[in-house]
């Protein structure tokens, strides 16, 4: 085999135009149907640890200090933790919508590809 070809095909490819197939259309609908549950999940959930690491900072006075603090902390924490343990079921039911918005595109594109 020749690699210089392989190497030289392999390059063309990223250059030469893309066509808008109905593959990519159907790739881009279901992205664009489960992009917004994925971000949302992702930032809450770094919000979420964050908030239980500050309270978890503070019943451990690492900061802070005295009684008070650590009370403090012990309810941010909770609060913190609640937040993440409800992450999950948020994003089944974002998922479960954005899929609901877009199935009857997606599935009748699906179908179109099929049937070709």
């Amino acid at each position: 085999m020749n690699t210089d070809k392989i190497y030289a095909e392999s390059i063309a490819k990223d250059y030469a135009p893309k066509d808008n197939s109905k593959i990519i259309a159907l790739k881009k609908l279901d992205q664009k149907a489960k992009m917004p549950a994925t971000v949302f999940t992702y930032t809450f959930g770094i919000i979420s640890s964050l908030i239980a690491g500050l309270g978890m900072s503070l019943a451990m006075q690492v900061i802070g200090g005295g009684i008070f603090w650590t009370a403090i902390g012990i309810i941010i924490g909770i609060i913190g933790f609640t937040c993440c343990s409800v992450n999950y079921p948020i994003y089944k039911k974002m998922l479960e919508k954005g899929k609901a918005k877009y199935a009857y595109e997606i599935v009748e594109l699906a179908r179109e590809i099929s049937e070709q």
